[in-house]
């Protein structure tokens, strides 16, 4: 079904924690790509992950952060920390500098943990399907849609196809629309003859360390509008304020207002999840929480709007 797909910074860990039973009563099965060297936040997220009864995809070979040259030690808290849980599957990332050797091998070293392969811009899937052909019945393939295009998927039709497409189109805060389309995949991915969905949340596909002081605060909101049918938009609620690096609290505060004001309108369209509570309580007690606490609310508000729609 739904496979969210996070980079595994702090607040991302965080949300897959404390979404861990909703994720699992829903059958939601986030894909988490390592990219912090320290990885007792990640044990802590998958075992409430498996204690919630859930599943999860861990990356074991990153593409960015610091596991990037050398995902061993992944592969370690895999093996020594979660032997035999079928809850955890060992996510294989497929990327243009990969050879279909390369691919088998690392597959073969994760076989007890029912490897899956997420295929982000790997050059040759016809060799590989051939490769893999005796085990393709029983293999789920992760496709990331704009590095793994149509022709490509039809190799491994034989398999569980999952598409992951990036809705969150990614730009400075101060640029943001106020509203645009994000996505209409969980309405038709069974239509592209996929198993299962996923997105990169209202994070995106851009990896980035972050850093930088804020111009302007942005609160980025899904929504599905079943006037339009059903298909998935963001609102972005930025600050006036967007000339100035300071005050982010005052610049929070600018685009709470403004999300409440759409609330309040009774026109928005927005689902009232717990993080939107949140989001209220916050306007009320007049309080800044601190930017990836808001982040952590809005990719919340965005797994609980998913699983309103699917249930």
């Amino acid at each position: 079904m739904y496979h969210p797909y996070f980079r595994g910074k702090q607040f991302e860990l965080i949300t897959i924690r404390e979404m861990a039973a909703l994720l699992a009563e829903k059958n939601f099965v986030p894909v988490i790509e390592p990219v912090r060297e320290s990885l007792g936040g990640l044990k802590k997220t998958l075992n409430s992950v498996c204690a919630a009864g859930g599943r999860a995809i861990v990356i074991v070979n990153p593409y960015h952060g610091d596991h990037q040259q050398d995902g061993a030690s992944i592969t370690n808290l895999l093996q020594e920390g979660f032997i035999g849980s079928d809850n955890l599957a060992a996510g294989i990332l497929l990327r243009s500098d990969m050879t279909v050797e390369e691919v088998t091998v690392c597959y073969d070293h994760h076989a007890d943990h029912h490897p899956v392969l997420v295929h982000a811009g790997f050059t040759a899937p016809k060799w590989l399907a051939a490769e893999l052909e005796d085990s393709m019945a029983s293999l789920t393939n992760v496709f990331v849609e704009d590095r793994a295009k149509l022709l490509y998927r039809k190799h491994f039709d034989q398999s569980t196809r999952v598409l992951v497409r990036d809705g969150f189109k990614r730009q400075r805060n101060a640029d943001y629309l106020p509203m645009e389309e994000f996505s209409d995949l969980h309405v038709t991915y069974g239509e592209l003859g996929m198993a299962g969905f996923g997105d990169f949340l209202i994070v995106g596909d851009v990896y980035s360390e972050g850093g930088g002081p804020a111009y302007a605060v942005a609160i980025h909101l899904t929504f599905i509008d079943p006037e339009k049918d059903d298909v998935m938009y963001v609102y972005h609620f930025v600050s006036t304020t967007k000339d100035t690096p300071t005050d982010p609290a005052g610049k929070f505060a600018q685009a709470l207002a403004k999300l409440i004001a759409k609330l309040d309108s009774g026109t928005s369209h927005l689902l009232e999840t717990e993080a939107i509570k949140e989001f209220r309580d916050l306007h009320t007690k007049g309080h800044f929480p601190g930017l990836g606490y808001v982040k952590k609310l809005s990719m919340k508000h965005h797994i609980e709007t998913l699983a309103d729609y699917l249930s």
